[in-house]
């Protein structure tokens, strides 16, 4: 359908690395593009090719994918732009929406957001010279949503791809209501074309935004779908039956841990990063507290792969048990 929206896979530092990406587009799909989680660039040449494994074109065939950069730094980002150029990118994210502490004091992330002089500077210093288009993604502001507002009629004369907007304060990190309204505000303000991007959880939440902002193409979804992995293609209109929800996971579920028991060192890592994950993804199962706790308490392998057994037979009939009402 040409009216489907365009959604992308928000970067989530930590989570969406390449593995992960390529076997959640397999096993669930939905997505159309992922911005990729920052890149930290490098003042001096060779680069380190460590840097840049999770970028390999050879490696994201599953999913298109966007390089983010996060700091401000103008030769090494230049020389990060180039290398990911010569790798056959055409398109790279500026993150000025970072809502870390420890980046926002270092003014990146939001923390460069109250600075509209430097965010200005630092365009007019990379874009003659970035092999490129650029897109941003950012918040309404720091520690005020009159600091995007500001900023954006400053940006309507600067060749940007697009400009990814999070509903949020910084300073609010992911808590407390996004503000929706803010957003139609900032569409008022910007020439550019605008990505919605904040609490959407379930496709009620997304239609409803969909029709509040019915010029809006282009959607990113984070969190959101990390406790619901059929939110994407359920916005997209599909459906699915109690087994396929179960095969899926399960399917999806012991593909990534096999990934990251080969890729991770130890099984410390390996607990650590799954843990990561279920820590949003039990927000889809029956009893979500007790089944954290189980997975969160996990010291062992087999301790982990106990818990998972669990979590699956009681998703696989809370899911029957939903869908058949």
């Amino acid at each position: 359908m040409t009216d489907q929206p365009f959604l992308y896979l928000a970067p989530i530092r930590g989570i969406t690395d390449c593995l992960f990406r390529n076997l959640f587009q397999h096993h669930f799909g939905g997505f159309d593009q992922a911005v990729a989680p920052f890149v930290n660039p490098q003042p001096h040449s060779p680069f380190d090719p460590k840097q840049l494994r999770d970028l390999q074109p050879e490696e994201n065939k599953s999913l298109p994918v966007v390089p983010q950069f996060l700091h401000t730094e103008i030769n090494g980002l230049l020389s990060l732009a180039q290398r990911l150029h010569d790798l056959g990118y055409t398109h790279i994210n500026w993150n000025l929406g970072c809502p870390a502490p420890m980046v926002t004091r270092k003014r990146r992330g939001s923390g460069l957001l109250p600075y509209p002089e430097a965010i200005t500077s630092l365009l007019d210093q990379i874009l003659p010279k970035l092999p490129m288009q650029l897109s941003i993604k950012t918040r309404l502001g720091l520690n005020h949503k009159d600091e995007l507002a500001a900023l954006l009629p400053r940006l309507n004369d600067y060749p940007l791809k697009e400009i990814i907007i999070h509903t949020r304060l910084g300073k609010q990190l992911y808590k407390g209501s996004t503000d929706p309204e803010s957003f139609g505000h900032c569409m008022e303000l910007s020439r550019h074309q605008l990505v919605y991007n904040g609490d959407i959880t379930d496709s009620a939440t997304f239609h409803g935004l969909q029709k509040q902002f019915s010029t809006v193409q282009r959607w990113m979804i984070g969190r959101g779908v990390l406790a619901d992995p059929f939110l994407a293609r359920t916005i997209k209109g599909e459906q699915f039956s109690p087994e396929q929800r179960t095969a899926m996971l399960i399917s999806f579920h012991q593909e990534l841990y096999a990934g990251y028991k080969k890729s991770l060192a130890g099984p410390s890592h390996l607990l650590g990063r799954m843990k990561q994950i279920w820590f949003y993804l039990a927000a889809s199962f029956p009893g979500q507290q007790k089944i954290w706790k189980k997975i969160k308490k996990a010291s062992t392998e087999e301790h982990y792969l106990a818990a998972i057994d669990i979590a699956m037979n009681s998703f696989s009939t809370a899911t029957i048990d939903m869908l058949s009402k």
